[in-house]
């Protein structure tokens, strides 16, 4: 997915955002505001968003001095889905369809993203996670992702944030665990979730997880390991949470199917669907199917 015109003034407000976030030094907030417009001049719009998100971030972890902002919130929402998992669990194997309703939670838990919104609540998740049992979502859809799961006998699930990365283990769990090899973040950008979410998660002990090499805000293949790289050409299914996996993977000649929460403008017109909604939908754009928020 390319950089659209209308992603440049979202550059900015993260931009500052980040910068509030972590200091209130104002001298801070200026300096990073002109670095970023002097950035924005020269970007190439054929590239994914995550490529400036990764510059951005980087850029405030450099001057502020600190290499892992969000640490705080991360571990704040680790918590508090933690907190509700025996829960989200009962949900699960009391349902008449509990895949389904994994699948359901594990979109989701995409609410908790501090890249598209800069406050959230956990009246917000709580909300959300309300939502996702009653809203429509294509059967066919749900059923698609579950026999491809059967079919494939090497997984790759791409995590997105951290807090989040607890709803993917309650879809995890109802997958074959000897398939699935999970995916973080190489290094800290935004509330992603990196090795040590996994690890308070519990999806260390439950299956093989690996880091991607990169600090982007997505899946950008060029700037991940090689080791990753690896990984991603021998999976026969690939299941990538979040928006960013889908603006840098959207392209991508794999078999990937997308689970998120459609929060920005822009990602909610490129699939074609309404702000707010829940998404699964393949690499085809015609396949798509959604739960409306």
């Amino acid at each position: 997915m390319k950089t659209y015109f209308d992603c440049v003034p979202c550059f900015l407000r993260q931009a500052l955002d980040l910068a509030r976030f972590v200091t209130d030094d104002e001298t801070i907030h200026e300096n990073v505001i002109r670095e970023v417009l002097r950035k924005a001049s020269t970007i190439n719009l054929s590239d994914t968003p995550p490529a400036m998100g990764q510059h951005i971030h980087r850029l405030v972890r450099q001057m502020t001095n600190n290499d892992d902002p969000y640490r705080q919130v991360k571990d704040t929402y680790n918590r508090f889905a933690l907190d509700i998992y025996d829960e989200m669990t009962n949900k699960i194997t009391s349902a008449d369809n509990p895949f389904d309703t994994a699948v359901r939670l594990a979109i989701a838990g995409n609410i908790i993203d501090f890249g598209p919104q800069s406050h959230l609540t956990h009246q917000q998740v709580t909300q959300t996670i309300e939502e996702c049992f009653t809203a429509e979502l294509s059967a066919d859809a749900v059923a698609r992702l579950q026999q491809a799961i059967l079919d494939a006998d090497n997984i790759l699930y791409l995590a997105d944030n951290a807090g989040e990365i607890v709803f993917d283990r309650l879809l995890i769990e109802q997958l074959p665990h000897d398939k699935i090899t999970l995916a973080v973040k190489g290094g800290p950008v935004i509330n992603d979730a990196t090795m040590h979410d996994a690890e308070t998660a519990g999806l260390t002990t439950l299956v093989d997880v690996i880091d991607n090499g990169s600090d982007a805000p997505g899946t950008i293949l060029t700037d991940c390991s090689d080791s990753f790289r690896k990984h991603f050409q021998q999976a026969d299914l690939i299941i990538a949470k979040g928006q960013g996996n889908y603006e840098t993977l959207s392209g991508a000649d794999a078999n990937i199917f997308f689970l998120l929460k459609a929060k920005c403008p822009i990602i909610a017109q490129h699939l074609d669907v309404p702000l707010g909604s829940l998404v699964l939908t393949t690499t085809q754009p015609q396949q798509t199917d959604l739960v409306s928020a």
